[in-house]
């Protein structure tokens, strides 16, 4: 049985992902990159060498292997790729495909009544809502952007990125992160407005505000805190700047852009991870890396991976409406209470390595496409192939303060 996967460019958050396929089905496992990686990317870190592997094939160098590929496997996965004429033609004769989107309405859900956007949407999704044609939902949000066109009835399920996956003992995982009273956060993005890294100097004044007026004594706030900003990008200056102008430079640490593995390395030793990007993100593998890091997530509900991967105080604290103030209180109370913080990170790593890895989703994929290949398909319980939840952007917040109610009913046996 042959499985291809056809996106723009293979890159460090496909490749385990990727590698768990190759490794299930061998030559059987393709990946069609349909155009090269951008300089951008590249200049951030990224790394072309993904072109390399035994499974991945350049469209635009193996044109006539590609489209055979993508129009005769037994199973096509349909990333973005900028070719949706071969995705078309393939879908128009009844072969099976499995989409993966992030958002098509990340800009705002009144894009749906735009009529030419509806043709446009027809086209490509609703007229296939009958065929062997089913959605991997990369993020909480796609599944309502696409409910609101009515495709993909009952064919939506959860899915995402994988990034690598590191294994520890917890004493290992522990050992990487200082013990001493201080507190490490780390923050990892492009410096750009949908990320608002900005968010970090302000959380640095206040935190530093907080220190010096320790009425309490509070002994969690008296020790060292650092705030590392692991990135680059068009506010970087002005974040420089404004640390300057608050006398908070002391406690951030600038790093520039670095390799996905050296992200990974300042993840380790830090306690906490905040991510701040907004409604416009549409995963943010950041967070499954920072989680598999053993980082306490502190995370705005408003990006994709957030509904997925956090369970509200369990292993992180999601947090409202891209709110700076609710961004605070959330780790100010980490920083109070560093039992509940080292809990959630232990958590946090537990998610990652359980469920949402890159061997798990391969292998829960492999029994999804011999099921739907036998006639039928049992989703998962928990995690990439179970069923996506239609929840819209409003209400996302309350379903998980409302999922976190019912799991306590369920451990006190009331459910």
């Amino acid at each position: 049985m042959t499985v291809t996967f056809v996106s723009n460019y293979i890159n460090h958050h496909q490749i385990p992902f990727s590698n768990a396929c190759y490794a299930l089905w061998g030559e059987d496992y393709h990946f069609v990159q349909t155009q090269p990686m951008e300089q951008e990317r590249l200049s951030m870190g990224w790394s072309s060498a993904g072109e390399e592997l035994p499974y991945v094939h350049c469209l635009y160098e193996e044109e006539a292997r590609c489209k055979e590929l993508i129009l005769n496997s037994d199973v096509l996965l349909a990333g973005w790729s900028g070719r949706e004429d071969l995705i078309q033609e393939r879908m128009k004769a009844g072969k099976l495909t499995i989409r993966i989107s992030e958002r098509i309405y990340r800009e705002g859900q009144w894009k749906a009544v735009s009529p030419k956007g509806l043709l446009h949407k027809y086209r490509e999704h609703i007229r296939f809502r009958k065929s062997p044609v089913y959605l991997l939902c990369a993020g909480a949000y796609v599944p309502s952007d696409f409910h609101l066109i009515h495709a993909y009835p009952d064919k939506m399920f959860k899915w995402g990125y994988f990034t690598e996956l590191r294994t520890y003992t917890e004493e290992e995982l522990l050992s990487k992160k200082a013990a001493d009273g201080s507190v490490d956060i780390v923050f990892a993005g492009r410096f750009i407005p949908l990320k608002h890294p900005e968010y970090m100097i302000e959380l640095a004044k206040d935190l530093k505000a907080l220190q010096e007026n320790n009425e309490t004594g509070n002994r969690s706030l008296s020790g060292r805190i650092r705030i590392h900003m692991v990135g680059s990008g068009e506010l970087e200056e002005e974040l420089k700047a404004k640390a300057r102008k608050y006398g908070v430079e002391d406690m951030l640490i600038f790093y520039g852009f670095q390799t996905p593995e050296q992200v990974r390395d300042i993840m380790e030793k830090c306690h906490i991870h905040i991510f701040t990007s907004n409604h416009l993100e549409g995963w943010g593998a950041v967070v499954n890396e920072a989680m598999n890091s053993g980082c306490a997530e502190v995370a705005n509900v408003q990006a994709g991976a957030v509904p997925y991967l956090i369970r509200q105080g369990e292993n992180g604290i999601a947090y409202p409406d891209n709110s700076y103030e609710e961004m605070k209180k959330a780790v100010i109370y980490l920083l109070e209470h560093p039992a509940d913080r080292e809990r959630m990170g232990l958590a946090a790593y537990q998610t990652i390595a359980g469920f949402w890895n890159a061997s798990y989703a391969a292998n829960e994929l492999s029994r999804m496409i011999t099921e739907l290949k036998n006639g039928t398909f049992t989703p998962a319980k928990a995690g990439p192939l179970s069923p996506a939840p239609v929840i819209s952007p409003k209400k996302m917040f309350h379903f998980m303060l409302e999922e976190k109610s019912m799991q306590k009913d369920r451990n006190k046996g009331r459910v």
